[in-house]
């Protein structure tokens, strides 16, 4: 079974991958890891170097889904919560929580620098801009919550965020300088060459079906074959019920998938790239319906939208985000779209991720809430470290599926228009 290669940029400017085969009878390991994105990489990653026999089962090819179809910011924070609400919920295990965010960006590109992964790392910083003058409370307070975990952040005023972006639409903000942006999609197949290389029997086209405690181990069915390990990991995120509807449906319907849509402009010139970020940071702000953007390698500005209805999708996001980047860059002239795309990302209730223990040996973690690209790799770390009976910096609970799953997924891009509502009116 292989599933055909989604369009966008990154998958035009990225060097083909590697022909992995599909599974076809069985196979055995220490750990088997579901799912090939950036979670199911370091998972395989950090096992293999710790000497385990590790198995990975991908439905479509490594990075096929969310890894390798996002904006690439690289941003060291949930969406909403602060490190406080973490910490208010999770106790110790939030603190320690807490300590793995502050530092998931330096992980990430430490981790790209030290395996030399072509991924178009640029560690410049990732800017959280205010959209209303009342917004500056969200600023200050995570400023301050994230400067008493040695985060190395900084408030900025109305002429910073101008000098730093090249725009007046905003009134002021914060950084995270440990942020930055990647090349998503070569980041996951570095990261799949790299754990082939550690001998890591990586299987593309083989979707695991469904996974059973059997014989003091763990058996994964797939569609011409199985697996059979002693430890499991599942790492599959918004898709987890999109291949095989009984693989994990209490995880599955816990998180709401949403198509996040992505856009990249055509190249910008040395003139516009003075004076448009000039610093080259990831960018993102404090509207609900976020206005983001980040240069590539190849200097186009890579935004995106989001839609209440998919139809006609492309050329109405070329319209709308064309004349956002206009009203944000006057001097950026007209905008021509080379590449628009889309692809789920999985969203909580409360945007908080959800970590779980299935079983004995076997771990889960779905809800990225469009963040994470840093955190994902650093979840990797943590998931190897518990197969090890290692105590690790994850609040892990009971999946709690959403009751009419179904129903919030159909409605859940109307939550746009309160988005939109709340955006146009300033906070008491």
């Amino acid at each position: 079974m292989k599933s055909a290669w989604p369009p966008s940029l990154w998958a035009d400017v990225t060097p083909p991958v590697d022909d992995y085969p599909s599974l076809a009878g069985v196979a055995t390991g220490d750990v088997v890891v579901i799912g090939g994105g950036f979670t199911g990489l370091s998972t395989a990653l950090h096992l293999a170097k710790d000497g385990k026999r590790v198995v990975l089962l991908e439905a479509a090819a490594p990075g096929w889904g969310a890894s390798g179809r996002n904006n690439g910011q690289v941003i060291p924070t949930l969406t909403r919560p602060n490190p406080d609400d973490i910490v208010a919920r999770h106790g110790a295990d939030g603190e320690r929580f807490v300590a793995l965010l502050r530092d998931s960006a330096s992980v990430l590109f430490d981790l790209v620098r030290r395996l030399d992964i072509p991924a178009e790392a640029e560690q410049t910083g990732w800017i959280q801009p205010v959209h209303t003058p009342g917004r500056m409370k969200i600023a200050e307070a995570r400023v301050a919550q994230w400067s008493r975990y040695g985060a190395p952040v900084e408030l900025l005023d109305r002429e910073r965020v101008r000098q730093m972006t090249g725009s007046e639409a905003w009134h002021g903000g914060f950084w995270n300088r440990s942020g930055g942006h990647i090349n998503p999609l070569a980041l996951a197949r570095g990261l799949a060459r790299a754990v082939a290389a550690k001998g890591v029997s990586i299987f593309a086209g083989t979707p695991a079906l469904s996974f059973a405690r059997e014989g003091g181990g763990w058996r994964v069915a797939t569609p011409h074959g199985e697996v059979r390990a002693k430890a499991l990991v599942l790492a599959t995120n918004a898709y987890t019920g999109e291949f095989a509807t009984e693989l994990a449906p209490a995880i599955a319907q816990e998180v709401v998938p949403v198509l996040s849509w992505q856009m990249a402009t055509e190249p910008l010139g040395d003139n516009l790239r003075a004076s448009i970020i000039p610093g080259r940071q990831a960018v993102s702000d404090t509207h609900g319906d976020l206005w983001f953007m980040r240069y590539d390698a190849r200097h186009r500005l890579v935004t995106g939208g989001a839609l209440i209805a998919p139809v006609n999708g492309a050329e109405r996001l070329r319209r709308r985000i064309g004349e956002r980047l206009k009203r944000i860059f006057p001097q950026i002239g007209e905008v021509r779209f080379s590449h628009v795309w889309n692809g789920y990302i999985g969203m909580t209730t409360d945007y908080f991720p959800r970590f779980h223990r299935l079983g004995p040996d076997a771990y889960a973690w779905a809800g990225c809430n469009g963040r994470a690209v840093a955190l994902s790799l650093s979840i990797g770390r943590e998931l190897a470290r518990a197969v090890d009976g290692a105590e690790v910096a994850l609040p892990f609970s009971e999946p709690r599926p959403l009751p009419a799953h179904g129903l919030l997924r159909r409605l859940a891009p109307l939550n746009l228009v309160l988005y939109r509502w709340r955006d146009a009116r300033e906070i008491a």
